[in-house]
This record gives structure tokens, C-alpha cells and sequence, in this order.
């Protein structure tokens, strides 16, 4: 399944994404706000419950996540992804994926793997570039293999490249994935097009 997240505003911020001439503390900034916008509407998505308040004038009713929410960034440019969701789980458990992408074969290779226990617990892996979709493949995999059901992983990009997508439908099939654009078409350095270049170099300014 394939949620778009779309408005005229994130439009807006990934036009200076996009844009060459974008510093990195403008793009690191742009990124930042970008993925306030981007939990909001996944965050719509979580599992909650009703619960009773008491306010201070009488008791009512509200709603309250009824799941714990595990935040996967892989890294490094997952990281860009990570302020946003932050903001609005202040308390919210991290893991961290640490993949990079061998420039020969283009598949990834795993440097980093930290999890908090996952048992009954959502989770949320950032990854705003969905170029092959190997480096979420090999995240969520090894997600899976802590024993984790793939209904409970979310997976959140920025941009997507329609073979990326195709290739992580393919090897799991139900994974929910957000995206906020679909592009056009990987290069044959597969990067995406038109895309906005290396979004961990210049989220990082290396």
C-alpha cells in the first residue's frame, strides 16, 4: 500500500530541496520543517485508543496511541526525517540502521544495527530517498528477522523513484510506504530523477 502525502506547501518546500543552489543549513532547515509536515499526516495512520481525562472542570473522554512507537532512521540521511516525528513524540524510542550503498554494485552495505525490544510495538523506519529500495529492503529485513510482523513497519520517504517502489512491493507486499512524490526515473548512477541529489550530503554539508 502507497500513501501519497501531498499539499501545495510541501510543493513548496521541495522546490528548495530540490533546487542546486540551496545551501546545506538551508536544505538542513527546509528538511527539518519538511518532515513536521510529513508526521503529521502519518501519524494519522497509528493505532489509538479512548481514554478518560479529567480536566479541570469535569472528566471526559479522548484519544491516546495505544501502541509504542519505535523511530528507524537509516542512516545518514533518515536522520532528515527524524526532527519531525521527534517534535510530536518527544519520549519516543530510536533504533538506528547504518546502510551505504557500495558505488559498484549499488547494493547495501550494513555498518550499524541497534533496536529497542519491538515486541508489540509500531515501527517507523525513515528513509527519504526510495531510489533501488535496496537499502529499505535490507532494513526491514533485518527488522523482520528481531522478529517483527511487517503490518507493525511503516515505511516513510521523502521522494521515490517507480523502480524503488516496485522493488520493495515485490519483496514485501504489504508494507505500508508513505512517499511524498513519486519522480520520474533512476539515472544509470541510480539516483533519481530529477530528484534533489544526495540528500545525506547535503543534509549533513559533506
Amino acid at each position: 500500500m502507497i500513501t501519497s502525502i501531498q499539499s501545495p506547501f510541501i510543493e513548496h518546500k521541495m522546490t528548495i530541496l530540490r533546487d542546486k543552489k540551496t545551501s546545506n543549513s538551508l536544505f538542513r532547515q527546509t528538511m527539518n520543517e519538511t518532515s513536521y509536515l510529513i508526521a503529521s499526516e502519518v501519524l494519522k495512520f497509528l493505532p489509538y485508543k479512548k481514554v478518560k481525562v479529567q480536566t479541570p472542570l469535569t472528566k471526559t473522554f479522548g484519544k491516546k496511541l495505544s501502541q509504542q512507537i519505535i523511530l528507524v532512521p537509516i542512516l545518514r540521511a533518515g536522520l532528515g526525517l527524524l526532527e519531525g516525528f521527534v517534535k510530536f513524540l518527544p519520549e519516543v524510542e530510536k533504533g538506528h540502521i547504518g546502510l551505504y550503498r557500495d558505488e559498484q554494485t549499488y547494493k547495501p552495505v550494513e555498518y550499524l544495527f541497534k533496536l529497542p525490544k519491538t515486541k508489540n510495538k509500531k515501527i517507523l523506519v525513515l528513509d527519504p530517498m526510495l531510489a533501488t529500495g535496496n537499502s529499505s529492503i535490507a532494513a526491514i529485513d533485518l527488522i523482520k528477522g528481531k522478529g517483527v510482523n511487517l503490518k507493525d513497519v511503516f515505511l516513510i520517504s521523502l521522494l521515490a523513484a517507480p523502480e524503488g517502489l516496485k522493488n520493495i512491493q515485490k519483496k514485501h507486499k504489504s508494507l505500508h510506504i508513505f512517499t511524498c512524490k513519486i519522480d520520474s526515473k533512476l539515472n544509470q548512477k541510480k539516483f533519481i530523477v530529477p530528484g534533489l541529489g544526495d540528500a545525506g550530503d547535503r543534509y549533513m554539508g559533506t
